[in-house]
């Protein structure tokens, strides 16, 4: 069986030039943020290399090449259906979201965001000119409904076009909404007039045992944004490229953002995301097992070396080689007590 996260040694990885395993000294092991320490998905290596061979290596054409996997993926593992006319590409998810924010929102307006969230959300909306409406998570770590209704009530009695970045899976905590909840988040943001910008980008690592519910197949979504990459879930970072998703009633704002022409979207970028789109998906399903494997390990460890700590996920479905009840893994606080957030 392929196990992607166990099948690359030290010394392969020590070769690599990227940030992760330059920034530091070599008795550094880097644990890193976003950028997995494994090997590319066959089919990636394969798309990049007979680009190459071929000399295909100029400018892009269109987001169709992108657009139709992302769809046929999209509908394979969330059963959502969405016309692929309706994404542009964007340079990144990031990029992305301020391009879309430029577009929905005016200078001053409100952007709602829920702390905590992944830091670059709040440099997003300075940079942009927008002014900045926290509406923090509840205890749990997921969306409270009451605190964003009045966050929404803040953002919209200040006038202009307000807006709210929502994180779906969320980052850092690990939590995935449920339909109920975003059918909620739906019905808030018609009744403040809050345009939804959705960052998915961790949609496609979501646990054995979540669903993703994509933001737009929610009920009255239909003006939303939402932003998707295959750079998390596949190891891409360092091939930059993303779509941008739009309901129907968004398409407009869609059309305005940047095209091919203009924005600095690598060709070969879009070709590696299209195959981890098409034809990736045996090798995210084998990462997804080493991941929940990860998971029970590290429950064990932490109750067979940490007695004193007790571990307790955000949520506690039942992961692959786990069985009910075994140690450690939702273990009661004793002296001291930490959660860890889903993987991301």
């Amino acid at each position: 069986m392929t196990r992607p996260l166990h099948d690359v040694d030290t010394s392969t990885l020590r070769r690599r030039t990227s940030i992760k395993w330059r920034a530091y000294p070599e008795d550094v092991l880097p644990l890193w943020v976003a950028e997995m320490d494994t090997t590319p998905a066959p089919a990636v290596v394969d798309a990049i290399t007979q680009a190459l061979t071929d000399g295909d290596t100029g400018y892009p054409v269109s987001s169709a090449a992108c657009a139709e996997p992302f769809a046929a993926f999209a509908a394979e593992r969330w059963g959502w259906a969405h016309d692929p006319a309706r994404t542009v590409v964007v340079p990144d998810v990031m990029t992305g979201l301020r391009q879309v924010l430029e577009i929905v929102t005016g200078p001053g307006d409100a952007v709602v965001v829920n702390p905590p969230v992944y830091p670059p959300f709040f440099g997003s909306v300075e940079r942009t000119g927008r002014r900045l409406v926290a509406a923090p998570l509840g205890d749990d770590g997921r969306i409270d409904l009451d605190v964003l209704d009045s966050a929404f009530a803040v953002a919209a009695a200040g006038g202009g076009r307000p807006a709210y970045l929502l994180c779906s899976p969320h980052n850092p905590t690990g939590t995935v909404p449920t339909l109920a909840e975003l059918t909620a988040v739906a019905e808030l943001a018609a009744r403040h007039g809050v345009r939804v910008v959705a960052d998915e980008i961790h949609a496609p690592l979501v646990p054995t045992g979540a669903v993703h519910v994509p933001y737009l197949s929610v009920p009255g979504a239909g003006d939303a944004i939402a932003l998707f990459s295959a750079a998390k879930a596949w190891n891409l970072a360092g091939l930059k490229a993303a779509i941008a998703v739009s309901g129907p009633e968004g398409l407009d704002d869609l059309r305005r953002l940047p095209d091919l022409a203009h924005t600095p979207v690598s060709h070969l970028a879009m070709i590696a995301h299209a195959a981890a789109f098409r034809d990736g998906g045996d090798w995210l399903d084998a990462v997804l097992r080493d991941i929940a494997a990860n998971r029970v390990l590290l429950a064990d460890l932490v109750a067979e070396r940490l007695p004193t700590v007790g571990y307790r996920p955000r949520r506690a479905p039942t992961w692959p080689g786990s069985t009910a009840g075994r140690s450690g893994w939702a273990t009661t606080p004793r002296r001291s007590s930490w959660s860890v957030a889903g993987s991301r």
